[in-house]
């Protein structure tokens, strides 16, 4: 493909990539780039001039060298999984793809480390040390494709986040490309540091301070013993009041879950997992640990839920049955393709006193924009993901679905809440980042990532709204100068 007239990608600038990652390294042609216009959050779209492929940290140098060098902006994109518009190029012609670097470098097993390139698949990770009895914890639900640079950019979570952290709690260090090409170390295999965590700075920053090329990450032993339930209520309001009951009693599972009756009979229809498709809600809940011990547990946890409402516990019997309440759970989103042509997925926070509260607001939200909304999601930690169904052929019911997203932000937020728990703000929600930062939070945040990326051409006009600009709404997430 030749550049336009318009295009920043010149002739000589072509050439100097060419020479940097040779051709197989580059992507020109739009019907290939047009693979690339948008991530999971598919009502914006698109595509780069250019699509850039680097198997190496020193090629991921010299191109932004080369970059920084021509003032031309960038955003960098791992397996495409995220669902906030975060690798959306806007004013960045660049893309730039790490799913090439992936390799396992180093495993530390005495030590319970391991070192991977950014481009390696989340459930490789595991893959490559469950024979030794260890795991790496952070399982978002798109595990099976998402990679470790993406799950850091994003502070990705999943359904064990509410026993064992995040990303952030399983990054040890970093390798990091600085956006005018310098390659920084941060943190390392110790996990008690000195100074600044400027690793914490990294995680969750969203590709706007550089890209990560590397990361050593904690490993965790892997439970002795599970034992999965699936706790079946008539309806979401019992089901979100069994989970405050078992954290009250002082019991942390490793996951809680919850699906609606909406999201239940499209699992079932997809997978036939057994699933009751009569039931309002169902919670799919794990423990794990030591086996002494833990089938009390499960029996003290079936007790509290059915003094919440549930009128039916099942106990997986063996791998078999835990595997496939796991499958249910973690392929819901694409099984929703059943209901609608379009999805978009929500990502706000409320404290998990308040998941009754906030379940009604969705379906008050549902009603007034006349739009179906499904509900699957992270119960333990308060993390909802309601999934607002539309057709993007009618602009009418997509400026619907658009507007019932942003009032479902606006009352978590209401409710003590916040804006997103693993799916980052992307360019998605960065019109409510004024709900709850003031002009000066958002202009310290600002600050931050210039220290990072002075000149702001690393993921531009993505996070953090432009101080003195203000948000088309026939165009959900573009930033206008005032």
């Amino acid at each position: 493909m030749a550049p336009t007239a318009q295009s920043t990608i010149d002739a000589r600038l072509l050439a100097e990539l060419r020479e940097l990652i040779g051709d197989d390294g580059m992507v020109l042609r739009a019907t290939e780039l047009k693979v690339y216009e948008c991530d999971g959050w598919t009502l914006e779209k698109s595509a780069p001039e250019i699509l850039l492929r680097p198997r190496t940290t020193s090629e991921v140098s010299a191109i932004l060298k080369l970059l920084h060098r021509r003032g031309i902006a960038y955003v960098p994109r791992g397996a495409g999984t995220g669902l906030s518009g975060g690798c959306l190029p806007l004013g960045a012609p660049v893309m730039i793809c790490t799913s090439r670097m992936n390799r396992i470098l180093q495993i530390d097993y005495a030590s319970r480390r391991i070192e991977v390139e950014s481009g390696v698949v989340n459930l490789h990770v595991t893959n490559a040390v469950k024979a030794r009895g260890l795991i790496y914890a952070p399982d978002p639900s798109s595990q099976v494709a998402c990679t470790i640079g993406g799950n850091i950019a994003e502070n990705s979570g999943g359904p064990h986040t509410l026993k064992y952290g995040v990303t952030t709690n399983h990054v040890l260090g970093v390798e990091i490309v600085l956006p005018d090409g310098e390659i920084a170390e941060l943190g390392g295999p110790a996990e008690e540091r000195c100074g600044y965590d400027l690793v914490g700075a990294i995680v969750g920053s969203e590709g706007t301070t550089g890209i990560v090329t590397r990361a050593t990450l904690k490993l965790t032993r892997a439970p002795a013993a599970y034992r999965t339930l699936l706790a079946i209520f008539a309806d979401v309001e019992n089901a979100t009041r069994a989970v405050s009951a078992i954290i009250a009693a002082g019991i942390i599972p490793g996951a809680i879950e919850m699906m609606d009756q909406m999201i239940i009979r499209a699992v079932e229809a997809a997978f036939h997992a057994g699933l009751p498709e009569d039931a309002g809600a169902v919670l799919i809940i794990e423990l794990d640990g030591i086996a002494a011990g833990i089938d009390g547990h499960a029996q003290k946890v079936s007790e509290l839920v059915r003094g919440a409402g549930a009128y039916e516990v099942r106990l997986a019997r063996d791998e078999a049955e835990r595997a496939t309440l796991w499958k249910a759970r973690k392929r819901a989103f694409g099984a929703v393709g059943r209901l609608a042509p379009n999805y978009a997925t929500q990502d706000g926070v409320v404290p998990r006193t308040r998941l009754p509260d906030i379940l009604r607001a969705i379906i008050a939200i549902s009603q007034r924009h006349n739009i179906r909304i499904g509900n699957v999601f992270h119960a333990g930690d308060g993390n909802i993901h309601p999934i607002v169904l539309y057709d993007e052929r009618d602009a009418s019911e997509t400026q619907r679905a658009i507007e019932a997203g942003r009032d479902i932000l606006k009352a978590c937020v209401e409710m003590g809440g916040s804006l997103t728990g693993e799916h980052g703000i992307g360019v998605e929600k960065m019109a409510e980042m004024p709900l709850i930062f003031s002009p000066e939070d958002l202009l310290v945040m600002s600050e931050l990532r210039r220290v990072f990326d002075p000149d702001q051409r690393a993921n531009p006009n993505k996070v953090i709204p432009v101080p003195g600009a203000c948000v088309e709404v026939s165009v959900p997430r573009r930033q206008v100068a005032l």
